[in-house]
């Protein structure tokens, strides 16, 4: 994860992969069939990690929208795998990158879940009925997205968590809910 984080993809050599996991190459190899496969493993591995912090089911509606707050503030104490996605999801824009699909499925994915939160809020009353919940979807995304790259450019100055709600409550036009408490009964 490390070694495509700080050198991209091309540029990351499985002998400087194995080196750093304590195998030889064919170690490597041995568990991965390939370079684009070992990166697939990497950002399957990054989505498991993500999945299973959200529990048995995804919030709903406007709880939704706050985890997206809530993810973007464990952000900022993962940087290997923030710098990972960001460098990985500005390369995959190229001809032939094995990350292609996995990007373009994980947008089209992440989209869809973002208007599904939309509309179940706007089906709870929570969110105007003229709200455009496939443009908010594709705002909220290209801001995470940006903040991160910002971020890492320069940590200090940029609060992702802030200027991540502070754009979906305008967007939305109200305010999120609280966060749970962690051990509260309702953490949906």
């Amino acid at each position: 994860m490390e070694t495509f984080a700080t050198r991209g993809y091309q540029k990351a050599s499985l002998a400087e992969i194995a080196t750093r996991a304590g195998l030889t190459q064919a170690g490597v190899l041995h568990h991965f069939p390939s370079k684009a496969g070992l990166l697939t493993g990497v950002l399957d591995l990054r989505d498991e990690t993500d999945i299973s912090e959200l529990g048995t089911e995804r919030p709903r509606g406007l709880a939704f929208l706050r985890h997206l707050v809530e993810t973007a503030r464990r952000n900022t104490e993962r940087e290997g795998i923030v710098r990972l996605y960001a460098v990985l999801a500005a390369e995959s824009v190229t001809e032939g990158h094995p990350a292609h699909d996995y990007f373009e499925g994980r947008y089209r994915g992440l989209r869809a879940i973002l208007v599904d939160a939309l509309e179940e809020a706007r089906g709870q009353g929570e969110l105007s009925a003229d709200l455009d919940a496939r443009t908010c979807a594709s705002i909220i995304i290209a801001v995470m997205d940006g903040l991160q790259v910002q971020w890492l450019l320069e940590p200090g100055s940029v609060d992702m968590a802030a200027a991540t709600q502070s754009t979906i409550e305008r967007l939305i036009g109200r305010a999120l809910p609280e966060s749970p408490r962690p051990g509260s009964a309702d953490q949906s």
